[in-house]
């Protein structure tokens, strides 16, 4: 099933050029995009207008700091446990386990777990607990971006959605003990 999966997305590459200009945009740079999005909402949305009593202003900016670390330490730390985990696992990429694969972007290194979808799911997440509908949004950003990669040709699908758990439980994890809200 992993495979067939995978054939029928990757089967979208290499059709047009506009497509795969698309396809490669999503699954390379939009991911960028993404963060700088997620930095600029975390910096820039306050949750209540200014208020005249300091200790209220101070727990607000305190807050907002929680969120910042929480967001991006999350998506670091699933990021370096991906890593890891590519090492231990050892899969091939299906460019590597399939003759007939010829990816649209360059990768190298192991393929199980994304570390795309890892550190995309452990932000999108992290967000989600901080501001629930901005939440939803990014988990779309991060879905997008895995299924892009799995049209490229750069990952299985249990690939995208192993980087997805594993970002997930982080994101988890990280909110218990940073403690949002």
């Amino acid at each position: 099933m992993n495979n067939q999966i995978f054939f029928f997305l990757y089967n979208f590459a290499h059709q047009s050029n506009t497509l795969d200009k698309l396809i490669i945009f999503t699954a390379q740079n939009f991911p960028y995009l993404v963060i700088v999005l997620a930095m600029v909402f975390l910096i820039f949305h306050h949750d209540a207008l200014p208020n005249k009593n300091v200790l209220k202003e101070l727990r607000i900016y305190l807050n907002k700091w929680k969120e910042i670390g929480l967001v991006f330490f999350s998506g670091i730390l699933a990021w370096c446990l991906a890593s890891l985990l590519k090492i231990l696992f050892h899969t091939p990429r299906p460019f590597d386990a399939f003759t007939n694969v010829h990816s649209l972007i360059s990768e190298s290194g192991f393929a199980f777990p994304s570390g795309h979808a890892t550190f995309y799911s452990a932000l999108a997440v992290s967000l989600f607990f901080c501001h629930k509908r901005v939440g939803y949004v990014f988990m779309f950003f991060a879905f997008l971006i895995g299924i892009a990669r799995i049209m490229v040709g750069v990952h299985f699908p249990i690939d995208i959605l192993g980087g997805f758990v594993l970002g997930s439980i982080i994101a988890v994890l990280m909110n218990r003990i940073i403690k949002i809200k």
